[in-house]
């Protein structure tokens, strides 16, 4: 999901996510973020019209990776969405199938999967997504990302430890207060935050941002 990632793998890699606007999306590269994450989940809080944001979304640097957030897409809507010249990246963030997530691979397209962070994950076979990144998050009274809640982070060691061939990003409740704790404790490839770094969903607190940013490569 991030460019260069096979460069410095002991690199911690930083997504800000939920971004809708070129102002937050500015300071976060400014700030040094890896990637940005931008929802194009309708009936998300963070979600924007690609219609309306292509150009400003493609005139972003090129050193950082911009990903584009679907749930749930056909395969087409997905095809589609991989095949926008400012997309690097997908990030599936429903209840993608991993025959659905296959089938992508077989056409070449990069992308991430998130999965919901249980105790019954560490049972599962990731790999099976056809994907070497994963996304831990919380999931909420069926809620699923977007929370602002965490999940116990022994879960996520636990599932580092057990998939050592996997880059997992770590998300969930994340916050400036307490980003180096959950790498200290996961060790994850990469962290990714929205909620905890936001004055409203969808408007980035520049002051949290740059907190989180600097703990994080601090960790």
């Amino acid at each position: 999901m991030f460019k260069g990632e096979s460069e410095v793998k002991s690199r911690l890699r930083i997504k800000i996510c939920g971004i809708t606007n070129a102002v937050d999306a500015l300071a976060a590269i400014d700030y040094g973020a890896d990637a940005l994450g931008f929802n194009f989940v309708p009936h998300s809080k963070r979600y924007i019209d690609i219609n309306f944001a292509a150009d400003w979304i493609a005139d972003l640097s090129e050193q950082v990776t911009k990903v584009g957030i679907l749930a749930d897409p056909s395969l087409d809507e997905a095809l589609r969405m991989a095949e926008c010249p400012f997309v690097d990246s997908l990030q599936l963030h429903g209840n993608e199938s991993p025959e659905f997530c296959q089938q992508l691979a077989e056409h070449g397209i990069r992308f991430a999967k998130a999965i919901p962070a249980s105790r019954e994950i560490l049972l599962k076979t990731p790999s099976s997504f056809g994907t070497s990144t994963i996304v831990l998050d919380s999931i909420v009274d069926g809620e699923f990302g977007g929370t602002g809640q965490t999940f116990p982070w022994e879960i996520g060691r636990k599932f580092v430890q057990a998939n050592p061939e996997l880059k997992v990003v770590l998300a969930g409740g994340l916050s400036p207060e307490n980003v180096d704790l959950a790498v200290a404790e996961v060790r994850p490839f990469g962290v990714d935050v929205s909620s905890g770094v936001e004055l409203v969903p969808g408007r980035k607190d520049h002051a949290r941002m740059r907190a989180f940013i600097d703990a994080a490569l601090r960790a």
